[in-house]
């Protein structure tokens, strides 16, 4: 396997960022969802994307928004991978140009929330993402600290998968082991209160993954 991607979700703060930078974390996730503690306007998102290096990619985070809120955010950032984690269709990711993962929120039976299929159909159905983000079903779309079945998954997909849903220091290795993601996303596994991060928690899950990563290739 290659080195499993970071990604930290649902920052805030300038400060924040900063920790995730020194981390070397691969994407930044901002909340464009209004009802969501970790929301970030438009004009914020891009003050905040201002600071991220090269090769740090800016994510926005959509919930069932409509062209005009996603373009709104697109006005200050064209070039962000765009994260849809509602009940859009496939036309509706694609139709903005930029890169774009889609969640599936996964259900208790092994479907997937608002999609009414498993997750090889839903991979199937959304071949044009970059990857399918795997989260737990929650009421607020995310960032409930949740985990879910991994054992759901199955052993190949169509997309690359990106693990979510309750990941912290203590479990991501055994995520990265059992699922070998792409990728792992983390937000509330970070934080000491929603939408404010902890450094040592972010670092201490940065070293995790690296960890796991490490215990991979040593077989």
């Amino acid at each position: 396997m290659t080195r499993t991607r970071i990604k930290y979700c649902g920052l805030t703060r300038e400060e924040d960022l900063a920790v995730a930078v020194d981390c070397g974390v691969d994407a930044i996730g901002f909340v464009a969802y209004a009802k969501s503690p970790r929301f970030v306007g438009p004009a914020r998102a891009a003050e905040l994307a201002a600071l991220l290096p090269a090769f740090v990619t800016p994510v926005l985070l959509f919930v069932n928004a409509s062209r005009d809120e996603v373009a709104a955010y697109l006005d200050r950032l064209p070039g962000a991978t765009l994260q849809f984690h509602g009940d859009e269709a496939p036309a509706d990711c694609e139709q903005y140009g930029n890169p774009w993962l889609k969640a599936a929120r996964m259900m208790a039976n092994g479907s997937i929330a608002g999609a009414d299929c498993d997750l090889t159909a839903y991979a199937q159905r959304h071949a044009g993402a970059r990857a399918i983000l795997l989260d737990a079903h929650s009421d607020g779309f995310g960032g409930a600290g949740k985990t879910f079945d991994w054992s759901l998954v199955p052993a190949a997909l169509a997309r690359p998968l990106i693990l979510s849903g309750g990941l912290d220091a203590a479990n991501v290795a055994e995520g990265i082991r059992r699922l070998a993601p792409a990728a792992v996303d983390v937000s509330s596994g970070i934080e000491r209160s929603k939408g404010i991060k902890d450094a040592d928690k972010m670092r201490d899950f940065a070293a995790a993954v690296r960890a796991a990563d490490e215990a991979w290739r040593r077989g």
